[in-house]
Order: C-alpha cells, then sequence, then structure tokens
C-alpha cells in the first residue's frame, strides 16, 4: 500500500507546492495527512471540483508550481469546464496533477451509483486529451508513476491525472486534533427521526446523498414505514435540493421536504437562489449541519464557520428558523416551520459520526424511483398548503 507520507513527500520533491480538492472516501487516507500536515496555505478543501481547480490555476499563476487536485471521479463532470476552458494546453496552459478516486472502478464491488462513472471514467480522461495513469497500491510503482506523470505535466504545460484504485492508500500518519464544536448536538440520525415524527404522513421527502440517505433508509425500515415517500439521492452530490425543487413546482398540493447536508449545500450553494426565489409555497429545506464531509472521512467543511440562515434569508426563503442545536427543540421548530410561509430553511447542528452497523438500500436505485413515482403520479394530496407565495 501507498504511504500518504511517503506520496506528499514525492510530490513534493518533484514540485509540487499546493493541494487543494473535495474529499472522497478512496483518498481519505491522503487527505487526512495533508489536512493535518500542511499549513493552511498549502491545503484546501474546496465546495466543489472545479473550484479546486480554478484555485489551483491561481496558484500556478502566482508560484509557477505544480498544484495537485484531489477529487472522486464523480466529481469529474464538475471539472470539464475550467480544465478544458481555462487549463487546458490550447487555453492558459496550466499544468496540474489531478489524483482521482476511482470509485466504481471495472471489477472492484461498489455501490450502484458508481458503477457508470467507474466504466466511463478513463474515457472521459481519453477525450479530454488528460494522460493518466492508475495507482493500485504498490508503493514503489506509485512514485514512479506519479514522478513521471508530474514530468509530463511540466512538459506538456497541462493537466495529467492519476487513477486511484480502492485500497491503494495505507492509513495516514498524521492525523488532526480533536474538535469540541460537536459537544451537546444531537446525532444526525436523532434528527432524522424527530423530523419524520412531525412531518405530515404524504410529504414526499428527498434525501441528499450519503449517511442521511441510508439512515432515512434504516429508520423507514425499522418504523415499517412507507419507503415510497422517499426520494434517496444515492449520487449527484449538491443536487438533491434541487431534484425536490423540481417536484414541489410539479405537485405545488404536496409538501416536499429535502433533507441535506452542509457539504452537499455548498457543491451547489447557487440552488438556494433557485428555491428562496421560486414561490414554492410547499417546499421545506432542512439542513443538517455537522461541519464535516461526514459520509467520506470526517474532512472539515466551512459549514460551522458561516450563516446558512443568512444565506438563506438573502436568497428570499420566507421562512428561516436555527440553528437549532438541541434535540428538545426540533420538534418545535419544525412545526413552527410548517405553520409559516413557503419556501421554508431550518438548520439543525448535529454531531459527526454514524453507528458502525449503519447498513445501506437493498433495493437498486430504479425500484426507489418507481415506487416514488408511482404515487406522485397517481395520488391526490388534500394539502391546504397554498400553491404560492409570489
Amino acid at each position: 500500500m501507498i504511504s500518504p507520507l511517503s506520496f506528499y513527500e514525492t510530490l513534493t520533491a518533484a514540485g509540487v507546492n499546493f493541494v487543494a480538492g473535495v474529499p472522497d472516501s478512496l483518498l481519505k487516507e491522503f487527505s487526512a495527512f495533508v489536512e493535518a500536515a500542511l499549513p493552511r496555505q498549502g491545503h484546501m478543501i474546496t465546495v466543489n471540483e472545479g473550484t479546486a481547480i480554478a484555485v489551483a490555476a491561481g496558484v500556478h499563476l502566482a508560484t509557477g508550481g505544480i498544484p495537485l487536485v484531489y477529487l472522486q471521479n464523480s466529481g469529474l463532470g464538475n471539472t470539464i469546464n475550467p480544465l478544458l476552458s481555462l487549463a487546458d494546453a490550447e487555453v492558459y496552459a496550466i499544468p496540474m496533477l489531478l489524483l482521482i478516486g476511482w470509485r466504481g472502478e471495472p471489477g472492484v464491488k461498489d455501490e450502484p451509483q458508481h458503477s457508470k462513472q467507474g466504466k466511463v471514467t478513463p474515457a472521459l480522461l481519453e477525450a479530454m486529451q488528460i494522460p493518466y495513469a492508475i495507482l493500485d497500491g504498490d508503493a514503489t510503482a506509485a512514485e514512479q508513476k506519479t514522478l513521471a506523470m508530474i514530468t509530463k505535466a511540466r512538459a506538456r504545460s497541462a493537466p495529467v491525472a492519476l487513477l486511484v484504485s480502492k485500497g491503494a492508500f495505507a492509513k495516514s500518519e498524521r492525523l488532526g486534533l480533536p474538535d469540541n464544536r460537536w459537544v451537546g448536538l444531537p446525532s444526525r440520525e436523532e434528527s432524522i427521526a424527530l423530523l419524520t415524527d412531525i412531518l405530515p404522513p404524504t410529504a414526499t421527502v428527498i434525501s441528499t446523498t450519503g449517511h442521511i440517505s441510508r439512515e432515512l433508509y434504516e429508520l423507514r425500515q425499522r418504523r415499517s414505514q412507507d419507503r415510497s415517500l422517499d426520494f434517496l439521492t444515492v449520487g449527484c452530490m449538491g443536487h438533491a435540493s434541487q431534484i425536490a425543487l423540481g417536484i414541489a413546482r410539479a405537485r405545488p398540493d404536496n409538501l416536499v421536504v429535502c433533507i441535506d447536508g452542509d457539504g452537499a449545500a455548498l457543491m451547489h450553494m447557487g440552488g438556494l437562489a433557485s428555491i428562496g426565489t421560486s414561490g414554492a409555497a410547499n417546499y421545506l429545506h432542512v439542513l443538517l449541519n455537522n461541519g464535516v464531509h461526514d459520509s467520506v472521512g470526517g474532512q472539515p467543511t466551512p459549514g460551522l464557520d458561516i450563516s446558512f440562515t443568512g444565506i438563506a434569508t438573502a436568497c428570499g426563503y420566507r421562512s428561516v428558523l436555527g440553528p437549532v442545536t438541541e434535540a428538545s427543540k426540533i420538534s418545535d421548530a419544525l412545526t413552527a416551520a410548517l405553520r409559516g410561509k413557503g419556501p421554508r430553511f431550518i438548520e439543525i447542528r448535529v454531531r459527526p459520526g454514524a453507528r458502525p452497523d449503519l447498513g445501506r438500500p437493498h433495493e437498486p436505485p430504479q425500484k426507489n424511483k418507481a415506487a416514488l413515482m408511482h404515487r406522485l403520479v397517481t395520488s391526490s394530496f388534500d394539502s391546504k398548503l397554498p400553491t404560492s407565495n409570489v
């Protein structure tokens, strides 16, 4: 396996002077190392992958060095515009090294949402004319391939990539200091349970990718509740709120609830403006904010350092509540939100972490889609919600 420390020493010896990116579970040990070992000016966790490319480009322009951008292959879509219209050799010719976690690699067991992306990842890089090598855990080969790709990036004055297979990185040699900001906060799973206790029985719930969807799924299973109420957004991080907005606009007689995470909301934060100005009176946006990318290793987000409620207010949400920091106040906050005008926004601050035995949905995504669609297309909802607040 590849030592994160040795890998980073290889990078710095070859002239890599800055690291940025969006956390990925396959790269979490490398991410943990750079987060603990590098000074603030040497490492930046960005809100999305395209932003990381742009920040890295800025560092190269200011220093002449070779930046590294890490990401999951599912985030390649966010990088295509800045890679091709900014960094490409035919535009500004900016060299950089992409470190890409290869989820859904053919022949490697993974979750269904990664299957297609895994198959086409090499072809996407080839279509963008980005040379790449594969790191499979062989430490000696990893050093050789890394040095060769950095040399190629410098010679081409353009991006190159390393595709990282599952299990390639060993445990990080350095870890960050404990953080006490979460003392006394409710758990995410407890908060989801309290929310579903109060929601009307016909409410449609769109849950964001990661632990939130997994915990909602298991909650419904334990309670023998109708899972056709929910759409589990198992992929496309950051887009659950807009899926919910589409449903809310198409079915204004039904309460639509998005249970979102701070990392997801930050990734495509412009979506809050679309919701706030939509006039969707039947929309409820619940943000569970723990300030970390909990589903891929617990790397920090800016979630606890900014005002989501201030942003929601500025974006036009009609009712904004929070941050709620006590489990005993979640039900009251939700009740108050449901009585207010929509679109509505509630921020609930929760502590990181999940049960070690937390499972995953047993059914394929298509079955979840079919059940939800059948209910939405065939049902009439006896809702007292106004159809518009515009």
